[in-house]
């Protein structure tokens, strides 16, 4: 999955130009009731604008709220100028870029394109995990030789399950791949957990949620 797939195009976000006030900026910020947008300058993206470091810069500075808007300007304020994705990033750089920060820009040759979110990103790895639909969750590991997750796929076929997710993590420092599979709750799991058994499969875990 890549960054334009959970990209918010540009034409439905708020952003603000650099040649308007702070003042205007953090009164888009709360009538909206958002943490950041980003700062523009026909088309050109110039960074973002945070609440939390507005009000941070406002603090530090000792001014009065009304001196402080009168004297700094946006751009003063503006932040993560070179911090983006392309539109071809993959989308799980934006978990890293969003670790500490509400919103990250799509970019491309300096055009602002649009937003990811931290809450758009979250509600992707909920997706990827099968977080909203229930049924049950099985945690295993196998080594890691080829083949086995294509024999996971065979197993799963066998007993006709229905997938909601499957997730595998790399543990290449043990030689073993560990695997998340979520299934819809059936009357079969305890044959199905019994085959991954016998195919060598060590299961660690089982939850129905």
């Amino acid at each position: 999955m890549f960054a334009k797939s959970v990209m918010i195009s540009k034409e439905k976000c708020f952003s603000i130009q650099s040649s308007e006030s702070l003042q205007d900026a953090l009164a888009l910020l709360e009538k909206n009731q958002i943490d950041a947008l980003p700062v523009l300058e026909d088309g050109l993206y110039k960074g973002i604008l945070n609440r939390y470091l507005a009000y941070q810069a406002y603090y530090d500075s000792g001014l009065t709220k009304e001196d402080f808007l009168k004297k700094a300007s946006l751009m003063d304020i503006v932040t993560r100028a070179d911090i983006y994705l392309s539109i071809e990033d993959v989308f799980e750089n934006s978990l890293i870029q969003l670790n500490d920060f509400p919103i990250i820009a799509v970019v491309e040759e300096n055009q602002f394109l649009g937003l990811v979110t931290r809450y758009d990103t979250m509600n992707q790895f909920r997706s990827a995990f099968g977080m909203d639909k229930p049924g049950v969750r099985i945690t295993f590991t196998s080594i890691e030789i080829e083949g086995r997750i294509a024999r996971v796929g065979d197993i799963i076929q066998k007993f006709h399950e229905s997938v909601i997710s499957l997730v595998t993590f790399d543990e290449s420092d043990k030689l073993l791949r560990r695997i998340v599979l979520k299934i819809e709750k059936r009357d079969n799991v305890q044959k199905f957990l019994k085959e991954l058994d016998r195919s060598g499969f060590r299961v660690l875990h089982i939850k129905e949620d």
